[in-house]
């Protein structure tokens, strides 16, 4: 049995669950001030977990609205039930199921699926990133002024943290050494759309395992490269992750600047 191909089956089993609630009227909680979840969530993330969990049964599952453990696990499977669930109550189209699996520190397989717009990414490791089964690739753009850059915002605004005062002074540096700033709200997606070449380049600040645990590897298939703020390999445990097309890499770092605790 090939896992993998079973895998996307589920996933997309599970997007018939989004497609449903993205035509209601969502009920809302709230895990912060800001941050939100539906009962969409919850459901996929329990589907999810009840299939993938006998199909990699030697992997330990990281869910966002499950894991309450301190440590990651070596052999992991991360899931993020739905990437931009703001974006899901608003009826805004740009949401993902996310699942990324690693095993000692190193992605090996990765699905990304927006059941809206009938999007599917995939990627394994050695064996290139596709959306929709046709092979994708980072852009060649080697000009800052000539990328796109996408970012996000963190969820605790109200307290204006050293976090949410680095995004707001990193776009304020960047924006007129660049072509333009897009701020989607899924960094799954984002981090999709940088593999397909729709944007150059992608950073985010306090982003947790499970938003980015896919996007990685379907970055790094498709030709791009994935950083700290200074420069080093990303470990899941990062506040920060920069990633672009390699090309404009440097300069987009020497662009951000530091950043304590990156």
């Amino acid at each position: 049995m090939d896992r993998f191909k079973e895998l996307i089956k589920i996933i997309k089993e599970a997007g018939k669950i989004i497609e449903v609630g993205y035509k209601e009227q969502v009920t809302i909680d709230k895990k912060s001030a800001t941050e939100l979840v539906t009962k969409y969530d919850k459901e996929v993330e329990i589907f999810l977990i009840s299939k993938i969990s006998k199909l990699y049964s030697d992997f330990e599952i990281v869910g966002e609205e499950s894991f309450c453990g301190t440590s990651l696990p070596k052999k992991a499977i991360f899931i993020d039930p739905i990437d931009g669930t703001t974006n899901f109550v608003h009826k805004i189209p740009h949401l993902a199921i996310s699942v990324g699996i690693w095993d000692s520190g190193k992605p090996i397989e990765a699905i990304v699926y927006n059941p809206i717009l009938n999007e599917l990414y995939t990627a394994q490791e050695n064996s290139g990133s596709f959306l929709n089964g046709e092979r994708i690739y980072v852009t060649n753009e080697n000009k800052l002024q000539n990328s796109i850059i996408a970012t996000g915002f963190p969820y605790v605004k109200h307290e204006m943290g050293k976090e949410y005062h680095f995004v707001i002074d990193t776009i304020t540096k960047l924006l007129p050494k660049i072509r333009d700033i897009r701020r989607l709200g899924a960094a799954a997606i984002d981090l999709c759309y940088l593999a397909e070449g729709k944007v150059n380049g992608f950073y985010e600040v306090n982003l947790q395992p499970w938003d980015v645990a896919a996007g990685i590897l379907i970055v790094t298939e498709a030709g791009g490269k994935i950083s700290g703020i200074r420069g080093a390999d990303y470990a899941l445990e990062n506040q920060i992750l920069v990633a672009s097309n390699g090309k404009i890499h440097n300069l987009l770092l020497d662009n951000l600047g530091e950043f304590d605790g990156a």
